[in-house]
């Protein structure tokens, strides 16, 4: 398959820079097979059954994105620069990977101060990446980055307009618990307390995992042929709990959702063997039009930037040309799109 078969015009006005106010009241674009039927995401104590069970992701979003200062002594008297800094992960050595702008004015051993408090040293450099040595650990440095940090939007995001403190409860989740993302499983956004509790009293079932989505998300396909691409890497975590969640619900013949690509990547990746099971580690799954779904019986997602890898996993699970007619009526309808916009609900054919 080539790239270019993931591909479509979209006008730059529908791409949604601030989410619906309240969250549940999106547009949610629902699709049975071939079949689709305009809606709100609060619909889906309408679409969804008793005994039906949500996988939720509950990463939580650090506010990734710092601004700071190198100060370098010269022979012109002491010069400063302006360094971006992007956190991505954590490494096993206690520095931080990150994307640093421009990386060429910090050199080895180079301190940049965020604030009176707050500064990291750049231990090394690693295919593009700067490896950063903060100045503090655990509590004293998450209530350091929360002090300085910014929510890491979506560069189609931030390239319209700055980051700022609605975006520090809009990109986050009403469920998140486990640190360490640096993109929203945005298609979660659109959950509140009201449309959680609804959904319990319809009898519909929740179940949480974590995946950190990573920056990764966001890097474009640049191979012709989509076989030919490396997929990024991100941790996460199926619980005993879940995976038995999961399982029972596929006994008792309720339907297995996850809500956004990330809970799917996952779980399939903790059911390649057939069955669902516990599982914690490093997932680089690249799901493409032929993949064989183990457990997930649907999916609420957004919608998807073109040529994407997310593009071909919807396609995956609802075929190539029923997607393109989905995409198709989204544009024609004025659906939002992308981390801030409107959802759909898909459920393959049988």
């Amino acid at each position: 398959m080539k790239l270019s078969d993931f591909d479509f015009d979209l006008p730059e006005t529908l791409i949604a820079t601030r989410p619906a106010v309240p969250r549940s009241s999106a547009r949610m674009l629902v699709a049975q097979g071939a079949d689709l039927r305009d809606g709100h995401v609060t619909d889906l104590t309408t679409w969804l059954r008793a005994g039906d069970l949500l996988v939720l992701n509950d990463t939580k979003v650090i506010p990734a994105r710092l601004t700071g200062q190198r100060v370098r002594d010269s022979t012109q008297g002491r010069v400063q620069a302006r360094i971006e800094v992007t956190l991505l992960e954590p490494r096993a050595d206690g520095t931080w990977a990150a994307l640093i702008k421009p990386l060429r004015k910090l050199k080895i051993g180079e301190t940049v101060v965020f604030s009176a408090d707050f500064s990291a040293t750049l231990d090394g450099v690693d295919d593009g990446q700067g490896h950063l040595r903060f100045n503090c650990a655990g509590d004293v440095f998450d209530d350091a980055l929360n002090a300085a940090g910014a929510m890491p939007l979506p560069p189609y995001i931030a390239a319209k307009r700055p980051a700022d403190a609605r975006d520090l409860t809009d990109y986050q989740t009403v469920f998140a618990r486990r640190a360490g993302a640096v993109a929203a499983p945005t298609a979660s956004l659109h959950f509140d307390a009201s449309l959680l509790a609804a959904l319990a009293v319809k009898g519909v079932k929740f179940t949480h995992v974590t995946l950190h989505v990573g920056a990764g998300t966001f890097l474009p396909v640049k191979v012709d042929d989509i076989s030919q691409h490396k997929m990024h890497s991100e941790w996460g975590q199926v619980s005993a709990a879940a995976a038995a969640d999961i399982a029972a619900t596929k006994a008792a013949g309720g339907r297995v959702i996850p809500v956004g690509t990330t809970a799917l990547r996952l779980i399939e990746t903790a059911a390649r063997t057939g069955r669902i099971a516990a599982w914690e580690g490093d997932t680089d799954i690249f799901i493409t039009p032929g993949f064989k779904f183990q457990v997930a019986d649907g999916l609420m997602t957004n919608f998807h930037l073109p040529k994407s890898t997310l593009m071909m996993l919807v396609s995956a699970l609802m075929g190539r040309q029923t997607v393109k007619n989905i995409y198709a009526h989204a544009i024609a309808e004025k659906y939002r799109f992308f981390s801030y916009g409107d959802a759909s609900l898909l459920f393959p054919a049988p």
